[in-house]
């Protein structure tokens, strides 16, 4: 769920925030083959000690670990990668079967597949500070219904009160980091944006496709900023967005789920690309907003998403959801 305090991207470390927060055991399979050699592999984790398990979630196959990396905290995001459908003959091939259980036509088997069909996507973020250790952690959430005076007198106060830094979005937007991870880059000052890999996708398969387009406008934090004027830039973003992930990843516009998240995990605006059918986090209808919708709600109404009435979920831990209970509008 969202938590508008406690995201990584908004995290106020500094201007290295992307390199140090996520470090991936094995480089990504493109990066290999650009130089002809094997990506180089590491082991950050060697010296990883845990404290607690923060989450985990049995049928999304994912686990979120706390402990230490030397004298640093740390979170550990251990994940299973799917299945992928080129690598059936090898995974059957090659793999061991140990029976479980036999009756009539049924069988279950426990499949001991080889190392390099047996990936776990770990994201590492160390050090860790006390706000990304309660961003992991199992949570109760809560529906806010944010008026726009709501959005006037508590949220955007309460933003400004962050001071949270938005370095590694400029690092991107500049290309000082993650220059190589680009699929699509339009330069204008005004309608361009940089479309990127989001962090939570391995890139080895489409059935998880997730990529993300950050704007070049520093002046929109959310849906909340947007008016007509801004409509040349979404539709740009929509458009050109779609063009580059058919071209790069055969992918069709039908395929895709275009959409924006209010409360976003961090104030810059950015819309995200994913497969439809992904379940991807933060894609439920209290959260995400089709950047159809957006166009069409702005093309009707010019002022739309200053005055609507927007729902979104907080967590109990999130300091908004405190503002919003000593307004008493929760």
């Amino acid at each position: 769920m969202a938590n508008v305090s406690t995201k990584r991207e908004i995290s106020s470390a500094g201007s290295d925030e992307l390199s140090r927060e996520v470090k991936r055991v094995k480089s990504d399979d493109k990066n290999g083959e650009e130089d002809g050699n094997e990506p180089e592999w590491e082991n950050v984790l060697s010296a990883f000690t845990t404290s607690s398990v923060l989450s985990d979630s049995a049928r999304e196959k994912i686990m979120f670990v706390h402990g230490k990396i030397a004298d640093n905290d740390a979170v550990v995001v251990l994940e299973k990668t799917p299945i992928r459908e080129d690598f059936l003959a090898e995974l059957f091939r090659g793999s061991k079967l140990r029976l479980e259980m036999k009756n009539d036509i049924y069988s279950s088997y426990r499949l001991q597949a080889p190392p390099h069909l047996n990936e776990i996507k770990t994201t590492v973020v160390c050090p860790a500070t006390e706000k990304h250790v309660k961003k992991y952690q199992r949570q109760e959430s809560f529906l806010v219904e944010e008026t726009g005076e709501d959005y006037r007198s508590i949220t955007l106060p309460y933003i400004q009160e962050q001071s949270l830094s938005l370095q590694w979005v400029y690092n991107i937007l500049e290309k000082k980091a993650e220059a190589d991870r680009i699929v699509y880059d339009d330069p204008d000052p005004e309608v361009g944006f940089v479309l990127l890999p989001d962090l939570k996708w391995d890139q080895k398969q489409v059935d998880d496709l997730y990529l993300i387009a950050i704007a070049r406008q520093k002046d929109i934090k959310s849906l909340r900023d947007l008016s007509s004027e801004h409509l040349p830039l979404l539709q740009n973003i929509f458009q050109r967005g779609k063009e580059a992930i058919l071209q790069r990843y055969d992918l069709p516009a039908s395929k895709l789920r275009v959409y924006l998240h209010y409360q976003p995990s961090y104030y810059h605006l950015h819309v995200h690309f994913t497969k439809l059918g992904y379940d991807a986090p933060g894609c439920g209808v209290e959260r995400a907003h089709l950047l159809s919708d957006v166009i069409q709600n702005l093309q009707a109404d010019p002022q739309f998403y200053k005055t609507r009435t927007l729902s979104f979920p907080l967590r109990a831990d999130d300091g908004l959801l405190g503002r919003f209970k000593e307004a008493g509008r929760l």
